[in-house]
């Protein structure tokens, strides 16, 4: 089939290459002239594990190609609009700038039959006034399929995801939609993937509705890490005996520095501005859990303030600065922010990440960057653990004591073993841990 795919951004660009990837002829479109010619030789304009293999691939084979004009989506019977939804300037609302201008861009190419399949986040009711418009201007159809893709594990979470949802509208707009998208996940269907079939506004609720929730999860064991610092007890061992009840479970019950990126933070604003403008106090929790969140960037702050004593002049040694590992995104980032306080303190910050340094310095160019781990910790009068990518995890105790200048460390990520690295003679603090 053939598909287009508007917006190259993370998730567009991702999810053209995988729809090459799975056979389909696909163009995808972007307004940034640079971005769509990195694309187009084939390579990724940001790091995600096993994109630059699939991007290749669809190129090479001519089934991918990338354009900045619009009108390379006519002809194309699918048309997928993956353009970002950020907060509005001065509020936590949504701003639907991009995805309007993305629809309204499409209008003229389509063709009766047509499907514009929305992927964006986007405020509950956006696919009815968009489904409105699409019908009335080009007698195609609207369906929003939201996506469930975590960085790091982005090309798996669109060729086998964990679930299928498509909002559709009702009668044989429905039908249509849904045989539709169908035959574009014919694939990944046939190996069992399951597909709910809703209405658009449940659809619309199912991306924040699971972010919300995700959210409120890793702020509820970082409050208990509050209590646990006030208490003497510890959060890990906490968080593993909860964990064990089955209606609880323990994945993403790990305390820490907490949740950033481009999605989290930013989704669960909108959702409760989308229950101010509704009227409703529903979601009015959620301004807790972001309040927690923040939290926890403050202490990582506060504990680096408390080993250091002194923190002008002081040389800090920031280990991960993406916000998360196996990624370079530093998009409302806690280790940037944290890294970014300790230097408006008047310490020396030398960051080292293994893929994030680059996009971080284009937001940071205050902070100094090391080329490597070693160069991060030589002299380092405190060590800051702030992303757990699994060349930190496996940091030896011997190693970095023969490095820094003072045996300090805060593990943000609680990912050490803190009593190996007291006995080999450190000052080590986790956060929620005696």
């Amino acid at each position: 089939m053939r598909i287009s795919v508007i917006g190259c951004g993370y998730l567009g660009a991702v999810h053209a290459a995988c729809m090459a990837e799975l056979g389909h002829d696909v163009v995808g479109v972007d307004v940034d002239e640079s971005k769509v010619a990195e694309l187009a030789a084939g390579r990724a304009p940001f790091f995600e594990p096993g994109l630059p293999e699939v991007l290749a691939r669809g190129v090479a084979s001519g089934r991918l190609r990338f354009t900045t004009d619009m009108a390379e989506t006519a002809g194309a019977r699918v048309h997928f609009v993956a353009v970002g939804t950020p907060q509005t300037a001065g509020s936590h609302a949504a701003d639907l700038r991009y995805v309007d201008a993305a629809v309204g861009g499409l209008l003229p190419h389509l063709s009766d039959g047509d499907l514009v399949v929305g992927k964006s986040t986007v405020p509950v009711g956006t696919a009815a006034r968009l489904g409105d418009l699409v019908r009335a201007s080009s007698g195609a159809d609207l369906a929003w399929n939201p996506e469930f893709l975590r960085e790091g594990f982005a090309v798996a979470d669109t060729l086998s995801p964990d679930r299928f949802v498509y909002g559709v509208p009702g009668g044989e707009g429905g039908e249509r939609a849904t045989a539709l998208l169908d035959e574009v996940y014919a694939g990944p269907l046939a190996a069992g993937m399951p597909r709910l079939v809703t209405d658009y506004a449940t659809a619309e609720l199912v991306k924040v509705s699971a972010n919300a929730f995700l959210a409120t999860k890793i702020s509820f064991i970082n409050a208990m890490a509050e209590i646990a610092e006030a208490t003497g007890a510890d959060v890990t061992q906490l968080a593993d005996a909860i964990g064990h009840d089955a209606r609880i479970g323990r994945r993403f019950l790990n305390a820490g520095l907490g949740f950033g990126g481009g999605c989290l933070p930013k989704d669960i604003r909108a959702f409760q501005a989308r229950a101010d403008e509704l009227g409703l106090e529903s979601l009015a929790f959620l301004a807790d859990v972001d309040a927690v969140n923040l939290r926890r960037r403050r202490r990582v702050v506060d504990l680096a303030v408390e080993l250091l004593g002194e923190v002008e002049g002081a040389r800090v040694a920031v280990l991960g600065v993406a916000f998360k590992p196996d990624s370079d995104d530093v998009r409302d980032s806690p280790a940037l922010d944290v890294a970014r306080a300790l230097h408006g303190l008047g310490a020396q910050v030398v960051v080292y990440d293994p893929q994030a340094a680059g996009t971080a310095a284009k937001l940071a160019p205050e902070l100094a960057y090391a080329a490597d781990l070693e160069e991060a910790l030589a002299g380092a009068d405190v060590v800051l653990l702030l992303t757990e990518w699994q060349q930190f995890r496996q940091l030896d105790p011997a190693v970095v004591g023969a490095l820094v200048a003072h045996r300090r460390i805060v593990d943000a990520r609680n990912v050490l073993a803190l009593p190996a690295w007291r006995h080999a003679g450190f000052e080590a603090r986790g956060l929620g841990r005696p």
